[in-house]
């Protein structure tokens, strides 16, 4: 336990939470997508089939947290954990908010052209995309992070001059 904390900077125990959160959620995300590949097959097939994803998203998770620690400016390690989680929950929070303000708008693919429809599905699901995650980013602790993240995020889409 010593060398895992020193590995991920935790220097109090409640910072244990968060990699753990990570492994459950991680487990949880491999479960889903195995359930979705495997949906006619066995149970024991779906469970065997979300280990073999779990692992390959820790692997994968474990690979990115290697290239964004030199990026990412964070005081510890554990923190990229949380603002991994931050973009996890921002990504499906606003799927789920944008499809009601797209049928409360009226806006379906039988009434427009598929391209018109995506296309505003996708700046929808992006204009609450942006308040969410500069919310998440603060309900987890790490607002300055992503309030750097979404001045960048709106400058690369040429809104820079409303931050001013």
């Amino acid at each position: 336990m010593k060398q895992f904390k020193n590995r991920w900077e935790i220097q109090r125990n409640w910072q244990l939470v968060f990699p753990f959160l990570g492994i459950l959620v991680t487990l949880y995300s491999a479960f889903k997508i195995a359930k979705a590949l495997t949906a006619s097959f066995h149970m024991a097939i779906t469970v065997f089939t979300s280990i073999i994803i779990g692992f390959a998203l820790l692997k994968f998770f474990l690979f990115l947290f290697k290239k964004l620690e030199n990026k990412w400016v964070v005081d510890h390690r554990w923190e990229m954990i949380r603002i991994f989680m931050v973009f996890a929950i921002t990504g499906s929070s606003s799927v789920y908010i944008g499809r009601p303000i797209i049928k409360l708008l009226g806006i379906t693919k039988e009434n427009l052209n598929l391209f018109v429809y995506w296309t505003l599905y996708i700046i929808i699901g992006l204009v609450f995309y942006q308040i969410l995650l500069v919310t998440f980013g603060w309900l987890f602790g790490q607002f300055n992070f992503f309030w750097s993240f979404e001045k960048k995020m709106l400058r690369r889409f040429g809104l820079g001059r409303f931050l001013e």
